[in-house]
């Protein structure tokens, strides 16, 4: 059977007036009524647009474009975010599929047009939108587009062929490489193996299920809200809609985090009564955790926008903490503590699967200034644990350099430290967790379960060490 007869491209439709030109018919045409969810794809596309053409992180994007929609119904914003998150982990995919249809690449100057295709695509192939709704809301946002509109009947002739043979089309792309840059690629399979790295990169690309830490009593949560008690104590849901509709968010019974999140904290033992700094806290889930395990914990961070929201989620769980908004590579409290956990600043390259805008952030390469980073703040963090006290260095980076080259060179220069492996079982982690050094190293694929909604953890490292006494430094 021959291919499919692909739009011409070749032949937009002329312009009538010069962009901005006050005689545009467009611009002295009464406004026409918005079709019901034409407002939600609208936010939908500036956020694209601004994180793929200006490289702004998503949740910065999409409030940015909420703000400029306007207000949203609760189950508008939830399709737009929807979209926008399904087109991130999936638009190597969906570009293809569009770019098939196509007879040659747009031009640079089309507006938001990749990201109006991209969007609807999304909703045809991925989310079963009635072909009528997604097709035809599309081209009324190219319309509306200063540079787009020229593009509305390629639009509409476009995805058309996406909805009756994009389906055909994208079974034969394979997600991993069209989906993940190559050069990410390439260094979890140096540092992994090639088939463990396209494990990490699969369920890198799978939308992250929704794991709560609860004050107490886990069964009863989970038998409550439908969940189950993963290995950790964590209750893990599939996702909701809303969170604050569930039971119990009110009341401060639980919070969101992560299952692998939730271990670093762990590893500093018993902390009831004992003195930690939890550095680089924000927005405060460890912190909650030390505080209902008794710790008198002092929470710092340089970022006064996500002290804000860690102190709104202590007053929800009824917590405290002392709360300090400070750069932790200079605090100097005058004082140690019993314990101190880093969450160092990282790539974040292990929390993919709840922010896959990671995968398309065009940033320098900016790993040796990340590094250095990380080691000022490891090296002061140090200087605030007592003799005997104990010191967690973690971050959500699937990259050694931030991980286990960090403490092995850290080790190296400070001789009164020394590290204390985790033991499997411990806090509820599996051996498979641990590194031939005793660390601590979750990824992606780990936790696996036949229901792919409920399998998986964020990537995670950590390393436990203890200063030495003054006598053992003798």
């Amino acid at each position: 059977m021959p291919p499919p007869r692909r739009p011409d491209t070749k032949k937009p439709r002329p312009r009538r007036h010069a962009e901005g030109d006050a005689t545009d018919k467009r611009a002295s045409a009464p406004a026409r009524p918005r079709p019901s969810g034409y407002g939600a794809r609208q936010v939908a596309v500036h956020c694209l647009s601004a994180i793929f053409d200006r490289g702004h992180a998503l949740d910065e994007a999409f409030d940015w474009a909420s703000d400029k929609a306007g207000a949203l119904d609760p189950r508008d914003r939830g399709l737009a975010r929807l979209i926008v998150l399904t087109v991130l982990r999936h638009k190597g995919e969906l570009q293809a599929v569009v770019s098939s249809f196509l007879e040659k690449p747009l031009p640079a100057d089309s507006g938001r047009l990749w990201s109006i295709l991209l969007s609807a695509a999304a909703q045809l192939l991925l989310l079963d939108t009635p072909p009528h709704a997604a097709i035809s809301l599309a081209v009324d946002q190219c319309r509306d587009d200063r540079k787009a509109y020229r593009f509305d009947r390629l639009t509409n002739a476009v995805l058309r062929r996406v909805a009756t043979s994009g389906k055909e089309v994208m079974a034969g792309i394979d997600p991993v490489v069209a989906n993940v840059p190559v050069s990410l690629l390439a260094r979890w399979g140096e540092a992994y193996g090639e088939a463990l790295a396209r494990d990490i990169a699969t369920a890198s690309l799978r939308e992250a299920a929704l794991d709560l830490s609860v004050k107490a009593d886990p069964e009863g949560w989970a038998e409550r809200l439908g969940g189950t008690v993963l290995v950790n104590g964590s209750v893990r849901l599939p996702r909701v809609g809303h969170v604050e509709d569930l039971a119990g968010f009110n009341d401060g019974a639980w919070w969101v985090q992560d299952a692998a999140a939730s271990l670093p904290a762990r590893l500093l033992g018993s902390v009831a009564g004992r003195d930690v700094a939890d550095l680089c806290a924000a927005p405060g889930g460890k912190t909650a955790e030390l505080a209902v395990a008794g710790a008198n914990v002092t929470a710092v961070d340089q970022s006064a926008q996500r002290l804000l929201r860690l102190k709104e989620n202590l007053a929800r769980l009824a917590l405290s903490a002392d709360i300090v908004e400070a750069d932790v590579a200079t605090w100097a409290p005058g004082r140690e503590f019993d314990a101190v956990l880093l969450d160092a600043p990282c790539s974040a390259t292990g929390t993919i699967r709840r922010h896959p805008d990671i995968l398309h952030l065009k940033r320098k390469d900016d790993t040796s200034e990340r590094v250095a980073l990380q080691e000022q703040l490891l090296a002061q963090a140090a200087r605030l644990v007592k003799p005997g006290g104990t010191l967690v260095y973690c971050t959500c980076s699937l990259e050694p350099e931030e991980g286990p080259a960090q403490i092995t060179r850290f080790i190296a220069a400070n001789e009164d430290f020394t590290r204390v492996p985790v033991t499997a079982g411990e806090a509820g982690i599996v051996a498979d967790w641990l590194t031939s050094e005793g660390d601590l190293r979750t990824l992606p694929c780990h936790l696996p379960n036949p229901d792919p909604a409920l399998a998986g953890l964020d990537g995670f490292y950590a390393a436990r060490l203890v200063r030495k006494s003054a006598s053992e430094v003798a």
